[in-house]
């Protein structure tokens, strides 16, 4: 009998919780209708007139000129400063190298003097190698290099033909005789070897 009662009232109780949950959830459900009718309807009350769109796209189209000429007022700056400081560092680039050429002057100059005083030939010569090689250690530390022309096959890349000279089947095609070095800086040729090439 005990049972029979505690039953009943498990089954009352859980009657209750199941009408309970379904009144919460279609209550639920009633709202989330309502706010999107809501929100449905406040859009299609305040529909934007042709003259509110005009407006609007006026002021856009502003902004995005107003943002245009910022940028290209940017873009004209950066390129001003970009130049100013190319040309800044081509000038002390070729302050650098000039200042690294006076030493050599500065033989050259101590060489005319010794010349003037003295009958040595020997010495002047010594004097003129020294300096020829000084000159040449500058190149080398520039990336400065002489173009290879000794027994060299003619490479229209590095050299330039000035005339041609029947020399046998042997020497075809190979360099004969430089009349002007070439030469290159880096892997850049910056002055063609003047030849003449063997026919």
């Amino acid at each position: 009998m005990k049972k029979d009662k505690q039953n009943i009232e498990n089954d009352n109780l859980q009657a209750e919780v199941d009408e309970l949950l379904s009144n919460e959830s279609s209550e639920n459900l009633e709202n989330s209708e309502n706010s999107e009718n809501i929100e449905k309807s406040e859009t299609e009350e305040t529909p934007e007139t042709p003259e509110q769109q005009i407006e609007r796209l006026e002021k856009r189209v502003a902004e995005l000129e107003d943002i245009r000429l910022r940028q290209m007022a940017e873009f004209d700056n950066y390129r001003r400063r970009t130049n100013k400081e190319k040309l800044e560092l081509m000038d002390t680039a070729g302050e650098k190298l000039l200042v690294d050429i006076l030493p050599l002057v500065d033989d050259f100059e101590r060489a005319r003097e010794a010349m003037a005083k003295t009958e040595d030939i020997n010495s002047l010569r010594e004097g003129i190698d020294l300096i020829y090689n000084k000159f040449i250690a500058w190149l080398d530390k520039q990336d400065v290099h002489a173009i290879d022309t000794a027994d060299a096959d003619f490479n229209t890349d590095e050299h330039e033909a000035i005339t041609t000279f029947a020399a046998g089947e042997d020497k075809k095609g190979k360099i004969i005789d430089c009349t002007q070095r070439g030469y290159k800086h880096g892997e850049r040729v910056i002055r063609f070897a003047k030849v003449v090439v063997g026919e």
